[in-house]
């Protein structure tokens, strides 16, 4: 494995993606030491640790929320922007046609996107700077237009900074920035552990039993992650002058969990939306009744969450595969499925195909997301770092290595971990 390292190393294009990955990380991290102004910490920390949903965003974004510094808000504003674009795009015509212009419509859509992120941070810095007026040292039009000017452009830096990465350097640049912030938070969670150890809150047996549940939700993520689906296809020969081609025989992988972890930080991003909505009318009745009704680990939040899991796998799978494109391609190109006709009949297995596919893949994450709240709820204990971030974790790291292996295949090397 160090020899293969070392030949990746030695790759000067991919040498300079891990590098400008890594320095656009650093910048992360550095700008969460820098506060903003006029915000009483010591009053987040408190709502942080009465607020179930603030807590889950603050794990997000890698305990910004809690010091509330320049990225208090993460990159959440973004994937609420993606989202509303992506659903437009299949309601409105216009935006459709867009999608279909390839590169050109797709930076269109992508600038729409940006406009709309930074109008969505706006309105919810706002709201945190007009709705918690107590974690503000002074309480003037000026305070509150800085604090939420300030967040709102540390949101904006942070959606820079992921299309960077994920023009320049390696994986999706939104999920690596949310890897790296809950990756930052495993040395609080662990100090939490081990006060509730010391404390006797848990006993040895319950610590064995969400270790054993730990190692057995990151095995069953790398287990249907990496499981693949191949469906044969085979080439007509075709000769062209004096030359023949084609006649070779290939296979179109589909993976069992084809979204990847998209749907889960999807899910979690509008689950966590209207209670923390609410959360910005405190004497309001019916905001403080949906607050507390769909606060994190509750029966009505975890049913949400599970519908907008399978949603967004469906959602996410169709978005990003698209069967009829498939077909239209073997076709134009003399390919087909074994047994299948090409055209309509293929496009009709494909999709039956990904159907199931996608079946199995929304429950494997809706079980792996779902459980750890269970289990937490009756170990008493807050283990969202072992539900939606350690699912997210593992199957960002995987994603990247992916990425990185494939780019090193592409080179006639061996494979990252081999």
């Amino acid at each position: 494995m160090l020899t293969t390292i070392k030949n990746a190393w030695n790759i000067p294009e991919l040498r300079k993606r891990i590098l400008f990955t890594l320095a656009m990380l650093c910048i992360f991290r550095l700008g969460g030491f820098i506060a903003v102004p006029f915000i009483d910490t010591a009053a987040v920390d408190t709502m942080v640790n009465n607020n179930s949903m603030f807590g889950l965003l603050n794990i997000i974004s890698g305990n910004n929320f809690r010091t509330f510094s320049i990225f208090a808000m993460s990159i959440t504003p973004y994937i609420n922007a993606s989202i509303i674009l992506q659903l437009l795009t299949i309601a409105i015509p216009a935006l459709e046609r867009l999608s279909h212009e390839g590169e050109e419509g797709r930076k269109k859509i992508s600038s729409y996107t940006r406009y709309l992120t930074v109008v969505l941070a706006l309105i919810q810095a706002l709201g945190i700077a007009f709705s918690f007026k107590q974690i503000l040292t002074t309480d003037s039009a000026f305070t509150v237009a800085v604090v939420a000017l300030t967040i709102t452009a540390g949101t904006s830096f942070l959606m820079w900074l992921g299309e960077n990465i994920t023009e320049h350097g390696i994986g999706n640049g939104i999920s690596i920035l949310i890897f790296a912030g809950i990756i930052a938070n495993i040395p609080s969670a662990l100090g939490y552990l081990y006060e509730q150890v010391t404390s006797g809150s848990i006993t040895g047996v319950l610590l064995v039993i969400f270790l054993v549940f730990v190692i057995l939700v990151i095995a069953g993520v790398v287990e249907i992650n990496e499981g693949v689906r191949k469906i044969p296809v085979q080439y007509a020969k075709r000769v062209v002058g004096r030359k023949m081609y084609g006649g070779q025989n290939t296979h179109i992988p589909l993976k069992i969990n084809q979204s990847g972890v998209m749907p889960i930080i999807f899910a979690s991003t509008i689950t966590m939306f209207p209670a923390t909505l609410a959360s910005f009318f405190p004497n309001w009745g019916f905001a403080a009744w949906l607050s507390k009704a769909l606060a994190w680990g509750g029966a009505a939040s975890t049913i949400l969450y599970v519908i907008l899991i399978v949603f967004f796998t469906y959602f996410y799978t169709i978005v990003t595969f698209n069967p009829d494109d498939v077909a239209k391609n073997l076709k134009q190109y003399g390919g087909f499925i074994p047994g299948i006709r090409p055209g309509h009949s293929t496009i009709v297995y494909l999709k039956r195909t990904l159907n199931r596919l996608m079946v199995a893949g929304s429950i494997f994450l809706v079980v792996i997301a779902v459980l750890p709240i269970i289990v937490g709820n009756v170990m008493d204990l807050s283990l969202q770092f072992g539900g939606t971030s350690l699912l997210i974790v593992v199957g960002v790291a995987l994603e990247t290595v992916n990425q990185l292996e494939q780019q090193m295949i592409m080179r006639n090397y061996k494979g990252f971990l081999k």
